[in-house]
């Protein structure tokens, strides 16, 4: 069984919007969500900006008897419940009067991470024998119970979110999430789509949500020297493909997508918004933090998902980078592409929205893809903005600082992850 795959619903909670239309305008008009953190005190730390969710409001999105459940959700769960409601409510499906749940699942790419990390580390601090040079287990039993909650501690686990939205949907079919750094929401979108093409769902509610815009995770970052400390211009911080490139920008926030059965979402009347043609799934298989220096991975994966796909390297109109402003994976990415596309592969444009949203880590190729959708959509291309120094190591049409009209039917959707898990997408307009 092989049956065909299509997109029926999009949602996202990103730091450009909390709607489809707000994040696609600004990404559009290439403005910046980068700031100042303003989540924790970020002042004394290597990087102090961030591109945070503002003003978010989990309240906007339930009605009052799923917020009650729901009101402890993390942060991340929070936007991916939002962001799930929205894609749910863009296909349709909040109309139909009958829906088969037990063939409605979810696969998510979903984040970790202390969710009160003042309190974690407080708990941390006090129970720390300083003579000893260890952890006393009696004094942090003590002062574990009296700081930490067990509902706020059981929804750092990566799975909660996908949890929460099954149970606000009332959905009984296959519920899975993974947890593949970087590369999380695009392959989650990847498998979801194999479980329809094999029976195993008629609709899947697929993509990501990622929070680590805390102490914990800036401070990891920074460790691997993997962000930027353009502190004194935030929002040129983020400059994928330009030579001056020395991070990434943390992000956060939420892609979902509503995937379906052809038939299925033709035989309820939705709005078919594109179809999922192909996708490749590798691994490096060479360090735990570097992608293969000669992009081995990235090389097999694209491949993989265009011969998924059955299209010609010349009907690829698009795609969607990685692109996250370091001086390595971009100037691997570019080398993998060229690893593909070989002479046509300055022909191909190549943007990355990390440019203006920041790297939103298990969501960012779900929210990536989502542009990917649009562009087709409206027929227009998403820049990279911050683009003013060209690297010679980064060679390709990177559509630079402007939005540019196009004939978009084909895009390819690029997500590596740390460990070497590389992920790829192509979708294209439906055609019936």
């Amino acid at each position: 069984m092989n049956r065909r795959v299509v997109i029926t619903g999009i949602g996202w909670i990103t730091p450009l919007g909390h709607d489809i239309e707000t994040a696609w305008g600004n990404i559009l008009a290439g403005n910046s969500g980068v700031a100042p953190t303003t989540i924790f005190d970020a002042k004394t730390f290597p990087t102090t900006f961030s591109a945070e969710v503002k003003d978010f409001d989990l309240k906007k999105f339930l009605n009052d008897d799923e917020f009650e459940d729901h009101r402890n959700v993390s942060r991340q769960a929070g936007f991916a419940l939002a962001a799930a409601k929205m894609a749910w409510k863009n296909s349709g499906l909040d109309a139909l009067p009958a829906l088969d749940k037990t063939m409605v699942g979810i696969y998510l790419g979903g984040g970790e991470g202390p969710l009160d990390f003042t309190s974690f580390a407080q708990a941390a601090i006090d129970g720390w024998d300083y003579d000893g040079n260890d952890l006393d287990a009696t004094r942090w039993a003590e002062v574990a119970a009296k700081v930490l909650s067990p509902v706020k501690e059981l929804e750092q686990d990566p799975n909660m979110a996908a949890s929460h939205i099954g149970h606000c949907f009332g959905l009984e079919g296959p519920n899975f999430n993974t947890l593949t750094a970087c590369a999380a929401s695009t392959q989650a979108i990847g498998e979801a789509t194999h479980m329809i093409r094999y029976g195993d769902a008629d609709i899947m509610i697929s993509g990501g949500c990622h929070s680590m815009i805390h102490p914990l995770g800036v401070t990891g970052f920074n460790l691997l020297t993997a962000l930027s400390n353009r502190n004194d211009s935030p929002t040129t911080a983020s400059r994928p493909f330009d030579r001056t490139r020395d991070g990434f920008v943390l992000g956060e926030g939420a892609g979902m997508l509503i995937l379906e059965e052809l038939e299925h979402a033709q035989k309820r009347g939705a709005t078919i918004l594109a179809e999922i043609v192909g996708y490749g799934s590798t691994a490096d298989a060479f360090r735990i933090t570097d992608i293969h220096e000669d992009a081995r991975g990235g090389i097999a994966a694209m491949r993989m998902a265009i011969e998924d796909a059955g299209v010609d390297l010349k009907s690829i109109d698009y795609i969607s980078a990685h692109g996250t402003s370091t001086a390595e994976n971009d100037k691997i990415e570019t080398k993998a592409i060229r690893g593909v596309f070989g002479d046509h592969a300055p022909n191909v444009p190549v943007s990355s929205v990390k440019s203006m949203m920041g790297h939103l880590i298990a969501a960012a190729g779900a929210c990536e893809l989502i542009t990917c959708i649009l562009a087709i959509r409206d027929q227009v291309l998403p820049p990279t903005v911050n683009y003013e120094n060209p690297d010679p190591l980064c060679d390709l049409d990177y559509v630079p600082n402007e939005k540019r009209p196009a004939n978009v039917k084909t895009c390819l959707s690029n997500s590596f992850g740390f460990g070497g898990q590389n992920d790829t997408l192509v979708i294209r307009a439906f055609e019936g």
